[in-house]
């Protein structure tokens, strides 16, 4: 698992005590209505629509919110109208960092991406310069202990599902599948009794880079400072931090 994702897993355990819900409210509402734009407002018919409920109710975000944002997408209660862009850079130690973006005003948002990246020692990149160092990949998430399964049996009905890798990490397992397999995937997993935590088409690294001490606490206040903009729907990066490292600065 890429230093990235283990950092991801820390976090996610951190923010159930301590996030701004407002804002993480905010960028659900945002998948949403994108989800209910390009697919259709019915969950049934509609898998990334589903998946989006699905990671908003995890959140405990209320119902009548997730309904709001439905009805955003189909032109009721007020209109959305979000520009879906990638930007790409380097953070500190060279770690290539592709970040998707859903905003209504591009010019504010490419002006706050660019001073974060200078101001955490990184810069924003051209169209193109790390978006290679990347692969599409449809990737569903397990807690092991709250799906009530161990990880041998998970990957063999992983494995007999269609996927094609899992790695676990901390109890979170990470199942990767093509992207256009994801829904079958998931479905096969939930008709066995797997509780899935999320699915969704990510970016996976292809190799990653290890950080050093130095650099690796700059470079997750970057992705920090990056995940807390309401601009910014998802952040990918290729790096390693050694577990040492990584266990001091998620204990700090």
């Amino acid at each position: 698992m890429s230093g990235h994702s283990k950092w991801a897993n820390i976090k996610h355990k951190k923010a159930k005590a301590d996030a701004e819900k407002g804002r993480i409210f905010t960028k659900l509402a945002k998948e949403i209505i994108i989800a209910a734009k390009q697919g259709g407002p019915d969950p049934d018919a509609n898998f990334k629509l589903r998946m989006a409920i699905q990671k908003a109710r995890s959140e405990n975000m209320p119902a009548d919110s997730i309904q709001r944002a439905i009805k955003k997408a189909t032109g009721e209660g007020g209109s959305a109208d979000y520009e879906e862009i990638v930007y790409e850079g380097y953070g500190p130690g060279g770690v290539a960092i592709l970040l998707e973006i859903s905003t209504d005003n591009r010019n504010r948002t490419a002006a706050e991406i660019r001073h974060t990246f200078s101001r955490r020692g990184g810069n924003l990149g051209e169209t193109g310069c790390v978006a290679w160092m990347f692969d599409q990949k449809g990737r569903i998430t397990v807690d092991l202990e709250k799906a009530g399964i161990d990880e041998d049996s998970l990957m063999l009905k992983a494995l007999e599902a269609g996927a094609e890798d899992m790695q676990t990490d901390d109890g979170v397992a990470t199942i990767l599948c093509s992207p256009s397999e994801l829904e079958e995937v998931q479905s096969a997993l939930a008709a066995g009794g797997v509780v899935v935590e999320s699915a969704e088409v990510a970016r996976v690294p292809r190799t990653t880079v290890e950080v050093d001490a130095k650099n690796a606490e700059k470079l997750l206040q970057l992705i920090e400072d990056l995940e807390e903009n309401e601009d910014v729907s998802s952040v990918y990066a290729n790096f390693e931090i050694p577990d040492d490292v990584m266990e001091r600065i998620a204990s700090q």
